[in-house]
This record gives structure tokens, sequence and C-alpha cells, in this order.
């Protein structure tokens, strides 16, 4: 159990028969009457978003998620085939629970995969990636009237924004985060 006093961002805990996990809180004390916790949650399981006020001190239960390192392997009809890289273990992955990381998936990437007891509730693609640049127009000298970006397609179809001095065949660093360009590798 953990208290609502000591909410914080990124925690997980179980509401409702949900995992949530908190986006953003903000304790609040009122000039009168009891203090409060203002929540936004996400869920983990449908990835709706949900707020809700906790009384200062309530007790909620505490979400144990595991993140278990495991390898890309290949694609098999509508899911996506990991192994555990401890004991090589296979587990398939539906779509829906790749989420975000889906557009940094490559061939032998490893990636964090999500787990609450046995079942499997998502993925995380590594904070940076390296990827090589695919197409992109070329960029002209002094064309800098769009701030000096263009978009560029990755090997794994994502589309970010890169310097016009990047070409194709480049590799660069990319924050998977926010999508960004880092820098070329």
């Amino acid at each position: 159990m953990i208290s609502s006093n000591d909410f914080r961002n990124g925690i997980s805990i179980e509401l409702e028969g949900d995992l949530l996990t908190i986006v953003e809180f903000l304790h609040v004390k009122p000039g009168k009457g009891q203090a409060f916790v203002r929540t936004k949650m996400k869920s983990l399981i449908t990835g709706n978003t949900l707020e809700k006020t906790f009384k200062a001190g309530e007790k909620v239960p505490r979400a144990h998620i595991e993140k278990k390192s495991m390898q890309y392997l290949y694609p098999s009809d509508d899911m996506y085939v990991f192994m555990d890289n401890d004991s090589y273990e296979q587990y398939n992955i539906s779509k829906e629970n790749m989420g975000d990381a889906l557009r940094w998936l490559k061939d032998g990437a490893t990636m964090d995969i999500l787990m609450h007891e046995t079942r499997i509730i998502g993925v995380e693609a590594p904070a940076h990636i390296e990827l090589k640049i695919t197409h992109t127009e070329p960029g002209f000298k002094g064309d800098t009237a769009q701030g000096g970006n263009k978009p560029a397609t990755v090997e794994t179809g994502a589309t970010i924004q890169v310097p016009l001095f990047v070409e194709i065949g480049d590799r660069v660093l990319v924050d998977t985060r926010s999508g960004e360009y880092l820098r070329r590798v």
C-alpha cells in the first residue's frame, strides 16, 4: 500500500481493477477543510486517462510492474515475437501492447517489456536509439526558411525532423520519448 501523500510521477497503482500510472499530481491544502491530492493517471491496460482526487493520507495498493529486457526477433501475423535475454523464452506481444515503441522497432532491438504478475502490459523502447536514414530530400546550402530542418524517414519507417546536412545512409541518434534527432553517429 502507498499513501496518497507519497504520490510521484511514474508511480503505478491498482485502482478498481485497473493498473494506473500517475502522470500528474498536485497536493492541495485549502485554507478550510482537509488536504487532498488531485491526480491525473493513465491506464496501463487501456491507455485512457483518468482524473481522480484522493484524501490526504488515503492508502491505495501499489502495482508492482516488472521490467524485463527482451530482444525483438520477428513479426508473426499480428503479433511481435520477443525473446527473454535471461531465460531465452519467447513471448508473443500484440500490436496494442507495443504502443509507441512500434515506431522504433527494428530487427534485434532490445526493449523493456512491462509485466504485471505474468501478463504483458506494455513495451518501452530505450531512451535513445541509433537508426539509419532511408529517405530524405537533399538539403540545399542556405535553405533555412524552415528553421534548418527537413523530414527524414528512418529504417523503422518513422519520420523525424533532421538538420539539412543529414543525407540518406547516415546513422543518427534519436530520442525515442520525443522523436527528436539528437546527433549524427
